[in-house]
């Protein structure tokens, strides 16, 4: 039971890390490759389909966050969304390989959604960058 829990809790802490919450699931990911009671490859997949569901989840957002854009509350000005359009039509799809960097990943993931970039090719361009991140980090505990 305490094994299902420790994946369970990265599940939950790779999936909110992935949204606009200020989380960290590679220092939760280290900590549970560090106790030796855990398979590796189980981590890695609880972490990278966790923070792909995130991802997804902003995808989501910006599938319909536009209709908000001209109440006061909204957090972008028009401005700031014509640069983003911009920046993502020159980049493209591809710029989502990108998600899983820190401040910019999590932003390009709800401008892929305010973009429209179907769920088809987001999905595995986004697995494939997070999962290659939980990777890299349990790389040297694979030996």
């Amino acid at each position: 039971m305490g094994e299902l829990t420790g994946y369970a809790g990265l599940f939950l802490a790779a999936l909110g890390a992935a949204t606009l919450l200020p989380l960290q699931s590679e220092v939760m990911l280290v900590g549970l490759l560090l106790n030796d009671q855990y398979l590796v490859w189980v981590l890695v997949l609880a972490a990278a389909i966790g923070n792909t569901l995130g991802s997804t989840i902003n995808w989501l957002m910006g599938l319909y966050v536009e209709r908000f854009q001209h109440k006061r509350w909204f957090p972008a000005s028009e401005a700031r969304l014509a640069k983003a359009r911009r920046a993502y039509h020159r980049y493209g799809r591809w710029s989502l390989l990108l998600s899983w960097v820190p401040i910019i990943g999590d932003p390009l993931t709800v401008i892929a959604g305010i973009m429209r970039e179907p769920l088809w090719s987001f999905l595995p361009i986004v697995a494939l960058a997070k999962t290659a991140r939980y990777l890299v980090i349990a790389a040297p505990f694979l030996m």
